[in-house]
């Protein structure tokens, strides 16, 4: 995978990371905004709150798109997205999979590597082979699924 200012490829260690400490981020952006509604000083929650439910998705998306390619185990790979739920835990599970050389290499199914085996990996394989599209396609469906979420939520009540 790699972007159009540099020809260096995006690893799939620096992917992981760049999610699991964004989403960090926003879980401090949220419980701040928590903090903030609490102490009627002002009421940020939708939009903090949709900023971090579009990084906890798209952290989903990249935890998942990374144990296919690193061929964690499928409790690894679970715990990984489970820990999304847990305030600031995705920056300790990286550290710990990346300690334990889980996140070494390259993508293996990228063009000239693995042959894909099985429904997933042909996926990855072809998402890999048409970055872009895949990127617009997980844009969009990232997107319809943050608000078909929102729109399946709770209703918000009215002050």
């Amino acid at each position: 995978m790699t972007t159009a200012a540099q020809s260096k490829p995006i690893s799939p260690r620096i992917l992981f990371r760049s999610f699991a400490i964004a989403e960090v981020f926003t879980w401090a952006g949220l419980i701040t905004a928590l903090i903030l509604r609490a102490l009627d000083v002002t009421n940020i929650v939708p939009i903090a709150g949709g900023i971090h439910g579009f990084i906890f998705l798209s952290y989903a998306t990249s935890t998942v798109f990374v144990w296919v390619n690193q061929k964690w185990p499928a409790r690894l790979g679970v715990t990984g997205v489970l820990l999304a739920i847990v305030p600031f835990a995705t920056v300790p599970f990286e550290m710990y999979v990346d300690r334990r050389g889980l996140l070494e290499g390259g993508w293996r199914l990228a063009p000239g590597g693995d042959a894909p085996r099985g429904f997933v990996e042909h996926v990855q394989a072809w998402v890999l082979r048409n970055v872009w599209l895949a990127v617009l396609l997980l844009v969009a469906f990232v997107a319809a699924l943050f608000v078909t979420l929102l729109w399946l939520g709770p209703p918000v009540p009215r002050s």
